[in-house]
């Protein structure tokens, strides 16, 4: 990333990026049974928009997950709530970045075996909206071994990587690069690491981090490293072979665009008489994040199956309950940006990411629906 680029995330950012912490990364895994492949990308990039993700399936030339760590301390990728175009130069950089990283991928394609373990991570990420609820998320891990030697590792992690503050210019993969370096130090240089974002819209370490810097980022990574590598060593949830058919389903729907109606004078008032307080300040940034747009929003819902293995990929920032919904590995930031998807619960609370939010209340429903319609289909 080059110097002074414009870092994504971030609406009161004080500049463009004046150094790096640690180096973005895209990283791929392929699965492939008989002319079928889908690619698993991840980029550490804020947002992945509709124009990016289509770009570089077609240079990809097969079914690809095209899916953002979210990280805030990245470039700017044209993260409007809603979706917007990808700016130059990241449409092409990224597209043409995923079609060689899948190419290579696919070159060293080997026979393997997998299993999937789920566990209980305490202590690092929970509701950001609710100071007194339990830091506990799901935590999923995907093993690949060939002739019984682990050989890669697939984390889904849904926790907000906004361990640095709006005030860091430095780049950074944030909690998923420190967790990446974290496992590399316990797994080895031959085993290759990957730390996808899960449904994490409603999830931060705002409530656990003692900090801001990367002491902290080190620290919360450890708690997530040595967990993945307890999951490692228990029974699995699911498993595939080498030779299990690979089986995939997409679907898009059209989400219709919505505002709350809210009063702003009030919420303006509200932080005037509790300037510290982090969640009037957060619901004042809500209102500062929506547009008036009236293009349509479209999300695609993505799922594969492969042995008992089942996979769901959705766009944009589902919160963690919209991927507790559904009975699979659930990624979120994945081929397209309609922005925040709450609950229909969520609406009720008149928090930032309601604000933020350009869909209409039982969206997050319909992409739950639709994930699991796909998975019994499949």
């Amino acid at each position: 990333m080059p110097f002074a680029t414009p870092m994504g995330g971030y609406v009161d950012r004080p500049g463009p990026s004046t150094g790096t912490l640690d180096p973005l990364e895209l990283n791929v895994v392929t699965w492939s049974a008989g002319e079928r492949r889908l690619a698993l990308a991840v980029a550490d990039v804020v947002c992945v928009n509709d124009d990016l993700a289509q770009r570089a399936r077609e240079i990809a030339g097969c079914d690809l997950w095209l899916a953002a760590t979210h990280t805030h301390a990245g470039p700017e990728t044209g993260c409007v709530p809603g979706g917007g175009p990808t700016p130059h130069p990241w449409l092409d950089r990224i597209a043409e970045a995923v079609g060689s990283a899948v190419r290579e991928a696919a070159k060293a394609e080997s026979p393997c075996d997998g299993t999937a373990h789920r566990g209980e991570l305490h202590g690092v990420g929970g509701d950001r909206t609710d100071p007194a609820a339990t830091p506990v998320v799901p935590l999923d891990v995907l093993a690949f071994r060939t002739d019984g030697r682990l050989t890669g590792v697939v984390v889904v992690l849904p926790i907000h990587p906004t361990v640095l503050p709006a005030v860091n210019r430095l780049v950074s993969a944030d909690i998923p690069g420190a967790t990446r370096t974290a496992l590399h130090a316990r797994l080895g240089p031959d085993v290759w690491v990957i730390v996808a974002t899960g449904t994490a819209g409603d999830i931060s370490t705002r409530y656990t981090r003692r900090g801001q810097d990367p002491d902290e980022l080190s620290r919360l990574a450890t708690l997530v490293a040595d967990r993945c590598i307890g999951l490692l060593g228990e029974a699995p949830h699911g498993s595939w072979t080498s030779g299990d058919r690979l089986r995939l389903a997409s679907r898009r729907l059209h989400l219709r665009r919505e505002h709350v109606v809210v009063d702003g004078a009030a919420l303006g008032a509200d932080y005037a008489r509790t300037p510290g307080d982090r969640l009037a300040r957060s619901r004042l940034e809500g209102l500062r994040a929506r547009t008036g747009a009236t293009t349509p929003i479209f999300a695609e819902v993505n799922a594969a199956r492969l042995g008992s293995l089942r996979l769901a990929a959705l766009p944009g920032e589902p919160f963690l309950a919209t991927g507790r919904s559904i009975d699979a590995v659930v990624l979120g930031y994945v081929n397209g940006y309609p922005g925040y998807l709450p609950t229909a619960d969520a609406y009720r609370r008149i928090e930032y990411e309601v604000l933020a939010s350009q869909v209409a209340p039982g969206s997050a429903e319909a992409l739950a629906h639709t994930a699991r319609t796909l998975l019994e289909e499949l």
